[in-house]
């Protein structure tokens, strides 16, 4: 017999009528709960005092209208909403006390949630579904897979465990649902509609197995519109405007063992967080998976910031080691003396630098080598071949002065100089003009119509760091260019080696020293090529941030377009999301799983980016560009995408872990 209450504007307290194991707590206990909505300068009470004891191992139904306020009694019972008044308790544990995360244990350990559109994720099997609440429970995964073909072999899609939602029938798929619920153990089964979506002989197979459930225990709670389903319940709880009006119970309800009011304990620390880590990047790599085209162009902006980071980087490295080794040819311990005041730009014709000079900064401490140097540029022949060259004076110092090697030959000695002995050593680039592959030892050249004989060819030194070839020079002693060539013995520079770098100071201090005494006047400057490679190098550093700079700005677009896909992802799954909080992911699993994904795409990007950079700079080195490779710049080019998947994800996850759970299961 059906019992009804006398009055239906007003709830029917539960403890009015027995239940199986009425001496039990209940599991479920509402006492004078209230939800209310905002609408406009109204509000909506979509449960009005509703007062409500279930017991374990009971088989209720909750019956309803559409607006009637079931649904929303089935979210607060489930903690995916909360109430705006009242008491709810379950298992005695106040809700009101629970923060998101609390909550989110509860479901996970106490309730499985039967959907009416089932609400299966479609990327993933059926045993990956069914796999969901233990994920979130920290079950080692060869338990957690094992079980959940258990459960689908039982409900007899034993054969079906690895289709996806979209190869299964209405019938097949509420059965996984069903699975779902059960994987954790749960004692308390919500069946919201669940045969809603189904045919007459699904939805019966459905409401037998939820019967079978009941018997073996669980506590069943199904919110119907349905009559003839809410008859397979052992009581019904009638809802109307937000209120229970009726609470009938079959009389010839059995007793039955309930279920335990906990499911599996949680695992805590590092021994929860790293399987939490390994699912997530499972899923990142899953979720890719499924939006591949859209993956592959967030890839592309992470793959181009990357590899433009490490290219700038070789060639600005390149550059400034090509400027290094071009400056380090000049030499790094000299002095060099040229003619006119400091600031003004003077030519040999200046008669201030003198080769006397030369020989007094000789005496000075310290200084190793001292090459006097007059230059000009003129006319080489040899047979019908003309060149236009640079013909410099100097003594056998120079070679020793400028770290200079002989490549064939020998150097002219200071007996030819005092001999004033018409005698030349070519550089590379004169010889091959003059005589291509031919040997030029032992051969004359005129210059000013003046046969020298070729003694030595220079080794190979190429362009300096203004870009001027250096080969393209031509050596006389100093005596013989002051006659035969130059006709005023006038000095262009004088260089002055000092043999320890720490002396420098002090010799540059002498030689200014001494040549103002000799001139009586300040006539000359002192330039020292420590101090232009240190100012080379800074213009080279500068250069090469310049260029790291220009390759970081397009990291940071590509991070601020991750962070856009991320968004959109958030809004596309927000279903997905609340799928997971209803199956027991807490907040720090939402933020874990978003921030993971942003992490793998940006890491996936990272590391073929860093394969591009280096493929990119090689490619830029067979055309030779002079290039720099270091682990250095790989590593901060990876790092910085790293940490751009890092704080670019942020945002998107902490969007997508702030969700309300009814908000978005409901959403389309």
């Amino acid at each position: 017999m059906s019992e009804v209450a006398p009055r239906t504007d007003e709830a029917v307290p539960a403890a009015a009528h027995a239940a199986p194991g009425a001496g039990t707590r209940p599991i479920i206990e509402l006492v004078d709960v209230s939800r209310i909505y905002p609408n406009g300068e109204t509000v909506v009470r979509a449960l009005d005092r509703v007062s409500l004891a279930i017991h374990p191992g009971e088989f209720v139904a909750i019956m309803g209208q559409s607006g009637s306020g079931k649904s929303t009694l089935m979210n607060i019972v489930g903690c995916l909403d909360r109430a705006s008044s009242g008491t709810y308790r379950v298992d005695g544990v106040d809700v009101a006390d629970l923060d998101a995360d609390a909550l989110a244990e509860l479901r996970c350990s106490t309730f499985g949630f039967v959907f009416q559109r089932y609400n299966l994720l479609p990327s993933l099997t059926a045993a990956e579904n069914v796999e969901i609440p233990a994920i979130y429970a920290g079950t080692p995964k060869e338990e957690r897979v094992e079980r959940a073909h258990l459960l689908l072999a039982r409900l007899g899609l034993g054969e079906r465990s690895e289709h996806r939602p979209s190869q299964l029938s209405g019938g097949q798929q509420q059965r996984v649902s069903i699975s779902r619920a059960l994987m954790n153990a749960a004692p308390v089964i919500l069946a919201d509609e669940p045969t809603g979506a189904l045919d007459t002989r699904s939805g019966e197979d459905v409401l037998a197995l939820l019967s079978e459930l009941n018997a073996e225990g669980h506590t069943v709670i199904l919110i119907t519109h349905d009559p003839d389903v809410a008859a397979h319940a052992r009581r019904i709880v009638r809802f109307q405007d937000g209120r229970i009006v009726a609470d009938e119970r079959h009389e010839s309800e059995p007793a039955r063992a309930p279920m335990p009011a906990s499911g599996p304990a949680r695992r805590g620390g590092l021994a929860r967080f790293l399987p939490d880590l390994a699912e997530a990047v499972r899923m990142a790599f899953a979720s890719m998976h499924a939006n591949i085209f859209r993956t592959a162009l967030t890839l592309l902006g992470i793959v181009i910031g990357v590899a433009s980071v490490i290219t700038m980087l070789a060639v600005g490295d390149g550059g400034k080691q090509s400027v290094l080794e071009r400056i380090s040819q000049i030499g790094t311990n000299l002095l060099i003396v040229r003619p006119g005041a400091a600031g003004i730009r003077s030519s040999g014709d200046n008669a201030t630098l003198l080769p006397e000079d030369a020989d007094a900064l000789a005496a000075i401490p310290g200084v190793s080598a001292i090459a006097p140097e007059r230059s000009g540029r003129y006319t080489m022949r040899y047979g019908s071949e003309d060149y236009f060259t640079s013909v410099s004076g100097t003594t056998p110092d120079y070679l020793a002065a400028r770290d200079w090697q002989i490549a064939r030959g020998v150097m002219f000695t200071n007996a030819d100089v005092r001999a004033y002995a018409p005698v030349v050593v070519l550089g590379q680039t004169v010889a091959r003009n003059l005589f291509g592959e031919d040997d030029p030892i032992g051969r004359h050249v005129l210059v000013k119509n003046v046969p020298y004989e070729v003694i030595g060819v220079l080794s190979p030194r190429g362009a300096n760091a203004f870009g001027q070839d250096q080969d393209d020079m031509a050596l006389v002693p100093l005596s013989t260019g002051f006659v035969r060539v130059f006709g005023r013995q006038f000095l262009n520079s004088i260089t002055v080696k000092v043999a320890d770098a720490g002396d420098i100071p002090k010799v540059e201090s002498a030689i200014t020293r001494i040549i103002a005494e000799r001139h009586q006047a300040e006539d000359f400057q002192v330039r020292n090529t420590a101090q232009f490679l240190e100012t080379a190098m800074e213009t080279q550093n500068t250069l090469t941030l310049v260029l790291g700079c220009v390759a970081a700005i397009s990291l940071l677009v590509a991070g601020i377009g991750v962070m856009n896909i991320m968004l959109v992802s958030v809004t596309e799954r927000t279903r997905e999301i609340g799928i997971r909080m209803a199956t027991g992911a807490r907040m720090s699993n939402i933020m874990l799983q978003f921030n993971t994904e942003a992490l793998v795409v940006c890491s996936v990007g990272g590391a073929v980016g860093v394969g591009l950079g280096l493929a990119a700079a090689l490619g830029l080195e067979a055309m030779g560009v002079t290039i720099v490779l270091s682990l250095m710049p790989p590593l901060v080019a990876f790092g910085c995408a790293f940490l751009t998947g890092l704080v670019f994800g942020y945002l998107p996850a902490r969007k997508a872990a702030g969700l309300d759970p009814v908000v978005a299961l409901a959403y389309e």
